[in-house]
């Protein structure tokens, strides 16, 4: 899962040093040329990013090796349908939070036709310790045939259901709340049936812009607490907030009570069952619909070190306890992510399972 550990750096010629780290001008290079994780490096937009977010440190704890669970096992991403997907995605220029947050489900969706299209590039201006997407500051720069690319990718897969994620960009002064509407409006005029998911930065608490997502019409609106409160500040970007992402949630819902709300915990991290608990008790309270809760995955040697592994058996319980809170619906385990199966979620929402 952790490829870039096995790859080289690219064969580029440093042109300067940020606080130590190697700059790379990738504008005239392959965007298949490997980076290091950690290193420095141009974008083909003409600033500067961190491979994988958090740049490299002499005194980083070793990736445990060799010591995964088994039921952490997931296929190389091969087939047919994979090959498509990743040929679509590519030729309209799109990220993927599958490919640059190395999701593991990432054979098991395309080969099933659905992808997360990442919107607004593959740089955040965060650095969440547990998040492997790029970090840097676009400078306001936005591709403005992006909301008819996604639109035309999602007419060629066919898709009844897309979930589409954003990098944060605290860049713009609405966090690019205008631009996220925007491709959400041209998906559904090139595709009327189908059912869009959001999960959209925090906006650092704008209810404006939460208000600009929502009156798009969209099925499901989504912004991730991550983790518990406690641990908030050690994950997360300092900018996110725990009260800040309830806050959102709890704004889109009543400013259109029909739309579904969701949010997602990773675990492994360090956080008890009580404050797991207690997470459930705040999200619900802030009238979350839907939760998803899955295992951290150690992206690089620079990510938070893992502190357990979460077995499926507590999975299954911590879905308990999510349903007897009132949630519509938990999805629960090792490999979840915030957009894994998102379309069964709200399909069983929608026949009143």
């Amino acid at each position: 899962m952790y490829f870039d550990r096995l790859q080289p750096c690219a064969t580029l010629n440093p042109m300067s040093e940020f606080k130590g780290i190697p700059i790379v001008d990738r504008r005239n290079t392959p965007p298949s040329a490997p980076l290091r994780s950690g290193v420095k490096y141009m974008t083909p937009q003409g600033f500067s990013a961190i491979k994988d977010g958090i740049k490299a440190t002499a005194n980083h704890v070793p990736l445990q090796i060799g010591n995964k669970p088994k039921w952490l096992r997931a296929p190389m991403p091969t087939g047919a349908g994979f090959a498509a997907v990743k040929s679509i995605v590519h030729e309209h220029r799109l990220a993927t939070v599958c490919e640059e947050a190395k999701c593991p489900n990432i054979g098991e969706c395309w080969n099933a036709g659905t992808a997360t299209i990442m919107l607004m590039g593959a740089v955040c201006t965060r650095a969440c310790r547990f998040c492997s997407v790029d970090t840097g500051n676009p400078n306001q720069w936005l591709d403005p045939e992006e909301p008819l690319n996604s639109a035309r990718s999602v007419q060629l897969m066919k898709l009844k259901y897309v979930v589409l994620t954003t990098v944060n960009r605290d860049d713009l002064p609405d966090g690019g709340a205008a631009h996220i509407a925007a491709c959400i409006r041209e998906i559904q005029r090139l595709n009327p049936t189908t059912a869009i998911e959001a999960l959209v930065p925090d906006f650092q608490g704008s209810h404006r812009a939460v208000e600009a997502i929502v009156d798009t019409g969209l099925a499901v609106f989504a912004q991730n607490i991550e983790t518990v409160e406690r641990l908030t500040h050690p994950v997360r970007d300092p900018r996110a907030g725990y009260a800040q992402t309830l806050d959102v949630l709890r704004h889109a819902k009543e400013y259109r009570s029909d739309v579904l709300t969701k949010s997602s915990v990773i675990l492994g991290l360090g956080e008890t069952d009580a404050e797991i608990q207690q997470t459930l008790d705040d999200l619900r309270a802030a009238k979350v619909d839907i939760v998803t809760l899955g295992q951290y995955l150690r992206p690089t040697p620079n990510h938070l070190p893992i502190e357990r592994w979460v077995t499926p058996e507590e999975f299954a319980a911590y879905r308990e306890w999510a349903l007897e809170r009132g949630f519509l619906e938990c999805v629960s385990g090792p490999m979840v992510r915030s957009s894994y199966r998102a379309e069964q979620a709200l399909a069983r929402n929608n026949a009143g399972l």
